[in-house]
């Protein structure tokens, strides 16, 4: 037996101490969050109802929002809570909870988003055998094996993490529970638990990044070999929009899971970027980018009024 307290909860120190800054703090997060759920739940009714969006790529977009809605929604609230209460406090239980929902939705999400680079690639490259290749079958399995390799992957790291021991230090440096932000606090060897970790994110993540990077390679030199420049910039168009996401998303993400954990205003930006502001900005920037989304929600809006 380990001669060691046992801690039951720890301490999330968020973003800072100074009252008066976590009530704008609250207010600012408390905006983009509701923000994050009005633009996501209205591009996910705009693909419902519209019927000139039922297409493999808006099946997608709608599986992107509602990953969104679910990825703020792991964070997002006990940070207002957090932000509001004296007592910043969350169970082991509860963390490892969130370390396991931000782990299977930032999964399936860095997934989704290669399914999406490899449907624009089919689309670019193939026009012609777009809709027999992408079809509904190959849509749902897409999408169903996103979920499924995530959910197996954070399924992994937490039941190497669950093996972790936590003694006297409580004081999380962080607003959330992320497994990089646990290591400092555990008083046994972690060498098993950044290992699964280092082998998932190489594996999962860099091998998703790498099928996006080919894929913009290949639509790249397709574009440039066209020769009418308004099917030129159409096609572009097509895929200015998901080259920007994906470079929020593994731009914040990768820095933050690779840098080393020391509780620096960086790893706290690079958090908030992938988690709480990027699900905000993915609906506009695909509204903003896409004539047929604003085309649709156009048509929607006069139906209402």
């Amino acid at each position: 037996m380990r001669n060691h307290s046992v801690v039951s909860e720890f301490v999330l120190l968020g973003l800072s101490a100074d009252p008066q800054i976590q009530a704008l703090l609250f207010v600012l997060f408390f905006v983009i969050y509701i923000l994050t759920l009005m633009g996501n739940l209205m591009l996910l009714l705009v693909i419902r109802v519209d019927s000139q969006l039922h297409i493999p790529m808006y099946f997608f977009l709608g599986q992107l929002s509602f990953l969104d809605l679910c990825h703020s929604s792991v964070t997002v609230p006990k940070l207002l809570e957090n932000l509001l209460s004296e007592k910043k406090t969350i169970s082991v239980e509860g963390c490892m909870a969130q370390v396991f929902f931000v782990f299977a939705t930032g999964g399936t999400e860095s997934c989704l988003l290669a399914v999406m680079a490899y449907d624009r690639y089919v689309a670019i490259t193939s026009p012609l055998l777009y809709g027999q290749v992408m079809n509904r079958q190959l849509c749902m399995g897409l999408v169903g094996s996103s979920w499924g390799l995530a959910f197996l992957d954070a399924l992994i790291n937490i039941l190497v993490a669950l093996n972790l021991d936590f003694c006297e230090a409580q004081n999380i440096h962080h607003f959330s529970c992320e497994l990089p932000s646990l290591y400092p606090l555990s008083c046994s060897d972690v060498s098993a638990s950044f290992t699964a970790l280092f082998c998932s994110s190489l594996l999962h993540f860099f091998g998703n990044f790498l099928l996006i990077f080919f894929s913009c390679v290949h639509i790249l030199f397709t574009i440039l070999s066209i020769s009418s420049t308004k099917g030129r910039s159409k096609a572009f168009s097509t895929c200015s929009s998901h080259l920007t996401v994906v470079i929020f998303f593994y731009g914040s993400g990768l820095l933050r899971y690779l840098m080393p954990n020391s509780g620096s205003i960086q790893e706290l930006i690079f958090s908030l970027q992938y988690s709480v502001v990027t699900p905000m900005l993915n609906p506009l920037i695909y509204s903003l980018k896409n004539k047929e989304v604003k085309a649709a929600v156009r048509r929607m809006l006069r139906r209402c009024f």
